[in-house]
């Protein structure tokens, strides 16, 4: 951490010295649009933003205007054709009610990529300078020796670090092997006519696995990858059939400069493999699981949610966010789960273990069933905020407006 804290300070110094000689110059760039970010109902504090430039040259060349002053802002173009989109951190804080303007100008930014995607053949690995936040493991992972080799899975994060450098996650424990870290199947499913369980891999009739890679990238606001994952039917008559096709992209904000907090969206887009519909079934865990560091028992962690719930009373109950937080070797650490508004049974219920480890899931099943139909998309969005030290309710309930409820940016052509 150290060597984080180092290079942090590095970077707000060399940014301070960017913003001093961008004020004291006298020569300004053609403006090409001018953009305006109001805070809304909620004050904002460092939240990250983005505006479509809708028919403006594409620049991540950004400044705001404070009266005659031109403050360079860090911006990181993100390209999804056939938009282009501008992304940004709304640094400091923003109060409810207030606005800040922007213009976009014309030239190439010189910031150089805090946040990295590293790749090797096992694993893809996310990182802030020299602070590790997650690996997301794409080629299979076998169990422990003397366990069944159905327990082996690929397309899940694990490890998944604090700010501080505490691993956070737990893969293939004993109690439940097949639990992997940060990870997303279904449990009771119908398939043609077939019963599939993808969750509880030592039955052998589904699993979840990485397929390839749609893109990486690098960059100084965020970094992150998408990833196309199949959910496989192993009991087809004919042999293996993919059932669900499921694109994953993870990105990672640099919104934090002082290094105690990470924000990391995960978004899930699903769709039939096939013409044959997927029935997910009732059942009081599926779809988004998290298994915690075996630091945590019920002794030294706990729940809060959005509701006031907490592991005693939080399971089969509903919450926009879940805090889920404990004490580690290096300190108090948590992460605060959070569920969009336009996700499927929003506000989601959740399994939450009341005893023993620590165990969550948001699940959409656990009140009733829901059928995917052939061609058609189904996009689950998550944010996490992972952090050292602790995180009150108002808190996390500042994160989640953020997430659920972003400012309005709006988008001026100049020329």
């Amino acid at each position: 951490m150290e060597n984080g804290k180092f290079k942090a300070i590095f970077s707000i110094v060399c940014f301070a010295l960017l913003m001093s000689l961008a004020t004291q110059s006298t020569t300004v760039a053609k403006p090409l649009a001018k953009i305006t970010v109001e805070a809304g109902s909620y004050t904002r504090v460092d939240t990250p933003v983005s505006v479509v430039l809708d028919g403006v040259s594409p620049s991540e060349c950004l400044q705001e205007i404070k009266g005659s002053t031109r403050i360079p802002v860090i911006a990181q173009l993100e390209y999804s054709e056939p938009t282009k989109r501008l992304c940004w951190i709304l640094s400091g804080t923003t109060e409810s009610g207030t606005k800040r303007v922007y213009e976009l100008v014309d030239g190439s930014s010189a910031f150089r990529p805090d946040v990295e995607v590293v790749k090797n053949d096992s694993f893809l690995q996310l990182q802030i300078g020299d602070s590790e936040v997650l690996r997301y493991n794409h080629a299979p992972v076998p169990p422990p020796e003397g366990t069944s080799p159905l327990y082996t899975r690929s397309g899940f994060i694990h490890p998944l670090w604090s700010p501080a450098g505490e691993v956070l996650t737990w893969m293939h424990p004993k109690d439940h092997m097949h639990h992997m870290g940060l990870w997303m199947p279904w449990t009771h499913t119908k398939f043609e006519g077939r019963e599939i369980d993808f969750w509880n891999l030592g039955k052998g009739q589904g699993t979840v696995r990485f397929a390839e890679f749609i893109s990486t990238r690098s960059g100084p606001v965020f970094g992150g990858f998408r990833a196309i994952q199949q959910h496989v039917d192993l009991s087809a008559p004919e042999g293996e059939k993919v059932a669900l096709n499921e694109e994953l992209d993870v990105r990672l904000w640099n919104a934090d400069k002082s290094n105690e907090y990470w924000l990391l969206d995960y978004v899930s887009k699903q769709k039939c493999a096939s013409s044959s519909p997927l029935y997910l079934l009732k059942h009081r865990y599926s779809g988004l699981g998290f298994r915690a560091t075996s630091q945590w028992t019920e002794d030294n962690s706990n729940y809060l949610t959005s509701e006031g719930k907490t592991r005693k009373d939080g399971h089969a109950t509903r919450a926009r966010w879940c805090n889920i937080f404990g004490t580690t070797e290096k300190g108090p650490a948590g992460i605060v789960f959070m569920s969009h508004p336009q996700n499927y049974e929003h506000p989601e219920p959740m399994r939450i273990w009341p005893e023993g480890h620590v165990f969550f899931n948001f699940c959409p099943v656990q009140k009733a069933d829901w059928t995917l139909l052939p061609d058609k998309d189904y996009v689950l969005r998550y944010r996490l905020c992972i952090y050292s030290g602790k995180i009150n309710a108002e808190m996390a309930e500042q994160f989640w407006q953020d997430f659920a409820h972003p400012p309005e940016v709006k988008l001026e052509k100049l020329l």
